[in-house]
């Protein structure tokens, strides 16, 4: 990781963004691009979590062909439970995902993560395939 290690406790959780979009710090991830997900429709919003194992994710299943990014981002105004991985779906917020309407700055990168095994993004990826043929798509309010 680049700069010092980020610091989780409740009054400043650490904030991850997975995708392979190559950014630096100060950059803005900002809503209004094409989602990397689904039909890849304009984003209305943008999209976090505060553990690195969804960021992983994230940045394995992102459309592209530059390889995985996790960066370390903070909020510039609110954000609220991710419907996509919570109650709409499954219960609580188990994978501590989050949205907003507001751009993320990013504030650093994590360069030393270890992603899902070939087997495992395979399953993911049928899995996802599998909804897709369903006509399950991400839920966008």
């Amino acid at each position: 990781m680049q700069g010092c290690e980020p610091v989780d406790s409740p009054a400043a959780p650490t904030y991850y963004h997975g995708t392979k979009a190559d950014l630096t710090v100060g950059d803005l991830i900002e809503p209004g691009f094409d989602s990397n997900y689904g039909s890849r429709k304009q984003a209305n919003f943008v999209y976090l979590s505060a553990t690195l194992d969804a960021a992983i994710w994230g940045a394995e299943l992102a459309v592209g062909t530059g390889r995985g990014r996790i960066y370390i981002v903070e909020p510039t105004g609110p954000i609220e439970d991710d419907p996509n991985l919570t109650n709409k779906r499954y219960p609580g917020n188990p994978t501590q995902s989050y949205r907003s309407r507001d751009p993320f700055r990013v504030v650093g990168e994590v360069t030393d993560w270890k992603g899902h095994s070939a087997e495992r993004l395979k399953e993911m990826r049928d899995h996802l395939e599998k909804l897709k043929q369903r006509g399950v798509e991400a839920i966008e309010e």
